[in-house]
């Protein structure tokens, strides 16, 4: 699915961001250009990182 239109980023194209390190809306912005435009993909975008980010944490062994 397209998140940003102005600049064609797909959601998948997010998640990859996400994977390869990205921990917040800049460091996505500055990778993939979303939301340096018009900005309706900002909220959007926003929920891609939140859930991808919590998958993660929720993947991760617990530390004792």
């Amino acid at each position: 699915m397209y998140v940003c239109i102005c600049h064609g980023v797909t959601d998948s194209q997010i998640e990859a961001a996400i994977d390869d390190g990205a921990t917040t809306m800049r460091m996505i912005s500055e990778e993939l250009n979303v939301g340096n435009q018009c900005g309706q993909c900002c909220s959007c975008a926003k929920k891609l990182l939140n859930t991808k980010l919590i998958k993660i944490a929720e993947a991760q062994p617990a530390v004792a």
